[in-house]
């Protein structure tokens, strides 16, 4: 019997060769990148800080700063291309021809698998970024110490790691105008100014309102606004903001303080809905803030904040309720809570009769803490909720919501939504005692006269028409003075770190609500914010794990 040798098995397929890995090599470190980016864009993810002036990376690409130039060593086998220079020969004492290769911006050149960028491994970039920051000071006036840029100018941080000589040239500089007013927030100083164009473009890209423009040509540059117009649109500090070097300032911070004075903390923006990171600069010595100016967050307000957004930071201290008072007249906080005891002794067996007002101004903790004393001990039923008007909102990040957490207090209260209190103050007779947090109002003032004879309550950080009729109003912290959380318009949890010492008697407003509540004989035992937090857990929306991480909804 013959058998038949066994015929082979067909060979497996070869394996598909994998995909060129998306990394390109930074002096000789292997980065990865994503598609559409240009060089400085991957090292600026990567943490590598590759030198710039005009590049931004909310903004087009300009290329015209040439502070960020890298060599780009080409593939083997093939040659780099060399342009011809003129060198000087200190031994000739004369100018030689000589060759360097032809270096690139790595903010206008786009990654490809496998690129190699020299940038602080290259001879030639060293002496090319030198001679750049020389050329952008040769006219520069040397007004740093009554710059307010001085401590965090791109000139002076870059003039110490690629430059550290002094001016050749001998002649007199070139003299441009300067304390130009753009507008009723912008002050612009010629001489000061390298022409990055970063404020002309954001005007035109970002705030839709192309108004500035560049003028003349070479060191006769300057920044000028469009004939008859000002700079007059909702995102004017953010030109100042983008401006690398000092020609561009805040006429709210000019001459004010010294940033190296300065401490941050990473807050939440308390003028609309959007709730736009931002840092707010303070001054410990003083416990004063002087500026707020936006932290990035690509999924909120990537780069950017509106005008009064960067201005409300003056909210924190002014305004402010700072004392205890009782039918109008100053009382310590202990004496309040006393009298707010025996005035609202016997709440909790009719509490039908007793109305509970949220607000969209403070945090989640404080309404929290209300909320759960009102529906846990004292079985009220019927919520409202108060704030600001609304005001004028845009495409762009400002909200006609003018409140930073009208999103936390309508989830905290899913059940049962909370009504606006104008519907409250239309069925005044129906309560004999108001709890509320806050003193601003949506409705007019005058309204609140149907209030006057209740027994009204408020927690409040500002004063406003809500703590003016209150027959008692205790002093809340101000969201600058105490850590805290929002919801934004996106369903977001943002937390917002303690800047300043609280003014006053004031403490924060969760633990005005808890020691209220113990002075009725309830157990609101939360004393310190990790306790609070730790009873919200399962009774209200998830927490950011620390300040400045955030949750979605």
């Amino acid at each position: 019997m013959t058998t038949e040798a066994p015929k082979p098995s067909p060979a497996a397929p070869a394996a598909a060769p994998a995909p060129p890995p998306n990394t390109i090599t930074i002096d000789g470190r292997e980065i990865p990148f994503e598609k559409g980016d240009t060089v400085i864009k991957a090292a600026h993810r990567a943490g590598i800080d590759i030198p710039h002036y005009c590049w931004h990376p909310g903004l087009s690409v300009a290329a015209n700063c040439r502070m960020c130039l890298v060599e780009l060593p080409p593939p083997a086998g093939r040659p780099a291309m060399k342009l011809e220079v003129l060198k000087w020969d200190a031994a000739k004492n004369d100018y030689v021809v000589d060759t360097k290769p032809k270096l690139q911006p790595a903010c206008q050149q786009a990654c490809a698998p496998g690129l190699a960028v020299l940038s602080e491994s290259s001879e030639h970039v060293a002496d090319a970024r030198s001679a750049v920051q020389e050329l952008l000071l040769l006219n520069h006036p040397v007004d740093c110490p009554i710059c307010d840029q001085a401590g965090e100018c791109r000139l002076q941080d870059y003039w110490l790691e690629h430059q550290r000589k002094g001016k050749r040239m001998k002649q007199e500089v070139v003299h441009k105008p300067k304390a130009v007013s753009f507008g009723p927030t912008i002050v612009y100083d010629a001489e000061r100014c390298i022409v990055c164009t970063r404020c002309v473009r954001f005007t035109e890209e970002i705030a839709n309102d192309p108004v500035l423009s560049v003028r003349e040509r070479g060191n006769l540059n300057e920044i000028v606004v469009s004939p008859g117009r000002e700079l007059d649109n909702d995102y004017t500090l953010m030109t100042e903001h983008v401006c690398p070097v000092g020609a561009l300032t805040s006429k709210d911070f000019r001459f004010k303080a010294r940033v190296w004075f300065l401490r941050s903390a990473r807050t939440v923006c308390q003028g609309c809905a959007t709730g736009c990171n931002a840092y707010l600069d303070f001054d410990p010595r003083n416990n004063t803030p002087y500026r707020h100016r936006p932290r990035e967050n690509m999924e909120v307000n990537k780069y950017w904040m509106c005008d009064d957004g960067m201005l409300s930071y003056s909210r924190a201290i002014e305004g402010r309720l700072l004392e205890a008072l009782v039918n109008g007249a100053e009382a310590t906080v202990e004496e309040a809570l006393a009298d707010a005891k025996g005035m609202l002794a016997g709440l909790a067996a009719k509490p039908d009769r007793v109305a509970i007002v949220l607000s969209a101004q403070h945090s989640l903790e404080d309404n929290w803490a209300l909320y759960t004393l009102a529906k846990a001990y004292l079985g009220v039923t019927r919520f409202f909720v108060t704030g600001k008007p609304l005001g004028r909102g845009d495409e762009i990040l400002m909200s006609e919501d003018k409140n930073p957490n009208t999103a936390g207090v309508l989830r905290l209260c899913e059940s049962a939504p909370p009504r606006p209190l104008a519907d409250l103050l239309k069925v005044a007779d129906e309560f004999d005692a108001v709890l509320a947090l806050g003193g601003d109002i949506e409705v007019d003032a005058k309204e609140l006269a149907v209030l006057k004879t209740k027994k009204v309550v408020t927690i409040a950080s500002h004063v406003g028409p809500l703590s003016r009729i209150a027959k008692i109003a205790l002093p809340a912290s101000s969201w600058a003075e105490v850590d805290g959380s929002y919801v934004n318009r996106q369903g977001r949890v943002q937390t917002s770190e303690r800047a300043l010492v609280a003014r006053g008697s004031a403490v924060p407003g969760w633990l005005l609500v808890g020691k209220l509540g113990r002075a009725l004989g309830f157990a609101t035992n939360w004393k310190r914010l990790s306790e609070l937090r730790r009873a919200m857990v399962g009774d209200g929306p998830a927490l950011p794990s620390k300040p400045g991480s955030e949750v979605r909804a």
